[in-house]
């Protein structure tokens, strides 16, 4: 069975720190393009950061650049997104997604229908 299982969600304060996780199963993760996209309620799905099949190179969005990192554990058939010095503004559902047929420049742009989607995992920042 093909699926993504995301973790590592949670409640943090302000200035925290968190690492999810998007682990694969059936499929080879490094032969896809994986993106990490969120969901605040009320509002549309961001594409947060990205990592493509064909060389490894990256995507951040602006309003996490310098704060979130992604990254890829062939060994373990995972791709990790870091995050640091979260904010309140962070808070939303995390989702994961594969796709081998395009690299982040179309995968952040065009993703309604990508291959593969987890089922979310939540992240709220608060004190």
């Amino acid at each position: 069975q093909v699926q993504l299982v995301e973790s590592g969600g949670g409640l943090v304060q302000p200035g925290g720190s968190l690492r999810l996780s998007c682990a694969a199963s059936g499929f080879t993760l490094n032969r896809y393009t994986i993106g990490w996209f969120r969901q605040a309620p009320g509002k549309e799905r961001e594409a947060v950061s990205c990592i493509s099949r064909s060389d490894d190179s990256t995507y951040t969005a602006d309003s996490v650049k310098g704060r979130f990192t992604i990254s890829r554990d062939n060994a373990k058939n995972t791709v990790y997104l870091q995050m640091n010095s979260l904010k309140p503004e962070d808070t939303a559902v995390y989702y994961c997604a594969a796709d081998s047929r395009v690299d982040c420049s179309a995968l952040v742009v065009h993703n309604r229908y990508l291959e593969v989607w987890g089922q979310g995992t939540l992240v709220t920042v608060s004190s």
